[in-house]
């Protein structure tokens, strides 16, 4: 099964709330990850919180090019419980 970010909402800082297409929803911190040539700008907070859902490749990017793979994001992320 190919996992999808489906939502996207920015929490604080480096921390996103993500729902997946398998409908579970992770909030992830990626404050560890923002290294390497295209990831070191978004350590600008305004630039980090200019992530948008791309629609055509079902994850989370930038304007500069930068994204995750959804399964890396989902394999980093913690579970938030969901309500009934």
């Amino acid at each position: 099964m190919f996992l999808h970010v489906e939502k996207l909402e920015y929490l604080e800082a480096y921390k996103l709330r993500l729902t997946f297409s398998n409908h579970v929803i992770q909030e992830i911190d990626l404050t560890e990850e923002l290294y390497g040539e295209v990831f070191e700008p978004l350590r600008d907070i305004e630039l980090f919180k200019q992530v948008f859902l791309n629609p055509e490749t079902n994850t989370i990017e930038w304007s500069n090019g930068a994204d995750f793979a959804p399964e890396f994001l989902y394999n980093l992320g913690q579970a938030v419980p969901q309500t009934a």
